[in-house]
């Protein structure tokens, strides 16, 4: 029998705090399904009374996104058009086999897929199976791609990538900040210390990927920018070929968009708080294994950050809202000079220049860090492995 580490805490009398959950067999048939060890670690079909994302809009930025896939039919807003040059650029960035959809609707589906068949009971569903996604290409456009989405609607924006910052890359996220956006990203899976972005701007909710026993990923990049886990380990999405394929992967990507659906869950509850505010809940309800308690580690750490996020408890427990800006560094004065002490800033000229030239880093295949070596700048910062001007996987 399978032994899960529950995500979850149930409120009331019965249980509290994080789980044992012994799962053997389950009622569902659909293999996809039932491989979503999430889903269960979260208890999300309790948590589904309690909120499933409605009137949220979270933008996904990504480089492609297949609209049409069984598991996600209507749940896509229309997304800009930033040429499709941008796009061939992409698609000749990618390695054979990749797919210039693939992550964008992996992200998407683990967020908002609402599964096919007899009550949805089969294919990928995703935590906030309520909420719409919006759908913004983000290669080679990143400030612009945050700010579009920012202008439109997005209640949060994930990013599940890395890259190096451009002149636009804090600033911009600092813009979308200011509108009351919550923005997510993943810490990485270089298994490296080095600061990466857009995780490493002042604001940003950074995300490391936990597996099924509390354990956080070997993989995980590890710095002060880990601020919460979540599950991403042996994660099954929709992607592939087809409008019924699906794949499992791991990384930090699959990670930053769980707690992408668990930020939207709150948006649907609590739809005044701050994006300060709602990071405040996710930390105040994180938790960490009996084993990892024992470390008495300084919090956050470098590994675990505050801790795996318990989006039942986000959404029930009683949480002062505290502070406007909540308990993560968050941008201070002008976009420019945003950044606190604890963050250094990627804008400032480096070596003659405004900013490295960008190299893209998208999740994708199995956990590796899949390098696809481009032009490399002649301005090196310290981070180790992103020096392609194409794509690199982050899960």
């Amino acid at each position: 029998m399978r032994v899960t580490r529950t995500l979850r805490a149930t409120i009331g009398a019965a249980l509290t705090g994080a789980l044992f959950l012994a799962t053997g067999g389950s009622a569902v048939a659909d293999q996809n399904r039932d491989a979503q060890w999430p889903l269960e670690a979260f208890g999300a079909e309790q948590l589904w009374k309690e909120a499933t994302g409605k009137g949220v809009t979270v933008a996904v930025l990504d480089g492609g996104f297949r609209e049409t896939h069984q598991d996600l039919k209507g749940q896509f807003l229309p997304g800009p058009d930033f040429g499709k040059v941008t796009e061939d650029d992409h698609a000749k960035s990618l390695r054979p086999g990749e797919d210039i959809l693939d992550h964008g609707t992996a992200m998407s589906s683990i967020i908002a897929g609402h599964g096919h068949g007899p009550g949805g009971s089969e294919g990928v569903k995703g935590l906030a199976p309520d909420a719409k996604i919006l759908p913004v290409p983000e290669f080679k456009n990143s400030g612009l791609a945050t700010r579009w989405a920012a202008e439109n609607g997005a209640d949060v924006i994930n990013m599940s990538y890395g890259e190096s910052p451009t002149a636009d890359t804090c600033a911009s996220i600092n813009y979308a900040i200011s509108k009351g956006v919550v923005v997510v990203s993943g810490v990485g899976n270089d298994s490296a210390t080095e600061r990466s972005y857009p995780v490493g701007c002042p604001g940003v909710i950074g995300v490391g990927a936990v597996d099924e026993y509390g354990k956080s990923a070997d993989f995980n990049n590890y710095n002060s920018d880990t601020d919460l886990l979540a599950p991403g380990v042996n994660i099954p999405s929709a992607t592939g070929k087809s409008d019924s394929d699906y794949q499992t992967r791991q990384g930090s990507s699959q990670a930053t968009a769980y707690v992408s659906a668990a930020v939207a869950l709150l948006r649907e509850k609590y739809p005044d708080l701050t994006p300060g505010q709602i990071a405040n809940r996710l930390v105040k309800t994180a938790r960490l294994t009996p084993a990892v308690k024992k470390k008495h580690l300084k919090l956050p750490d470098a590994h675990y950050g505050y801790g795996y996020i318990v989006p039942e408890a986000a959404l029930n427990e009683n949480i002062p809202a505290g502070p406007a800006q909540g308990p993560l560094p968050m941008p201070k004065g002008k976009a420019s000079s945003q950044l606190d002490a604890g963050k250094p800033n990627p804008d400032a000229p480096m070596g003659g220049k405004a900013a490295m030239e960008r190299a893209l880093l998208y999740g994708g295949i199995g956990l590796g860090v899949l390098v696809v070596v481009g032009g490399v700048v002649a301005v090196v910062v310290a981070i180790r492995r992103r020096k392609s001007a194409g794509s690199q996987s982050w899960g």
